[in-house]
């Protein structure tokens, strides 16, 4: 009986052993997401695989961030970063199981407005993370590619400046030459387009199959358009 329990003890302990740093229990993750237990199990086959791909120590580093986007370490983009510091909440430089799962929730169809999508799409916007959008911030992102390539601000034909401009004289409604999250959430509400890339149909597959390597680049290409940086 005493072999038995101790031998029970020691499968936990090797199990647990097994378990990659930020571990996260699914269940606890499927009650804070949009995703399933075995959607949230699905997820950390494809995070086993991202975090192992240059670096094995159960992590995204940034350098695997971008090879599973870009197919190539080196290649850097502003809006790339700027994705990896969002999912990066302790702001560690690396991605652990639960900020994976949790931000890539955010992303889901079924993920709320108000609440994920509208102050994530913020903290994006939010380049420097001083708490507010500034016109350099939107010019920047402009400047990528990222606000044409979504179609967002309805403006996207004009000259940079002139869109940069015209979405303060929106926005801005203090006129203090930044953005702060209410204003935002307003704007948002009158135009709509600019969480567009903020759902990702694909997400509702997640439990089809064998959700391995390729289907996540799939995914998490999909959040910046790849093909078109």
């Amino acid at each position: 009986m005493g072999c038995s329990v101790s031998k029970k003890k020691k499968k936990k302990k090797k199990k647990n052993a097994m378990r990659l740093p930020g571990y996260e229990d699914p269940d606890l993750l499927a009650s804070v997401t949009p995703f399933t237990v075995a959607e949230v199990e699905a997820l950390y086959e494809l995070f086993k695989k991202l975090s192992s791909s240059i670096i094995d120590d159960g992590l995204i580093h940034k350098e695997e961030f971008q090879l599973a986007l870009f197919r190539n370490r080196n290649r850097r983009n502003l809006f790339a970063d700027r994705i990896f510091d969002v999912f990066d909440v302790k702001r560690n430089g690396v991605i652990e199981f639960g900020e994976f799962v949790r931000s890539l929730g955010v992303f889901h169809p079924s993920a709320p407005v108000d609440d994920n999508k509208i102050k994530f799409a913020f903290k994006l916007y939010d380049l420097r993370q001083t708490g507010f959008i500034e016109r350099e911030e939107l010019y920047d992102l402009r400047q990528t590619g990222f606000i044409e390539r979504e179609e967002m601000w309805d403006i996207v034909c004009i000259p940079t400046e002139v869109m940069v401009y015209k979405a303060f004289v929106e926005a801005d409604s203090k006129s203090e030459g930044k953005i702060n999250i209410d204003e935002w959430t307003d704007f948002v509400s009158l135009n709509p387009s600019l969480i567009k890339n903020m759902t990702l149909p694909y997400l509702k597959l997640v439990y089809i199959g064998s959700y391995n390597v390729i289907m996540g680049n799939i995914l998490i290409s999909y959040i910046l358009d790849r093909d078109q940086l």
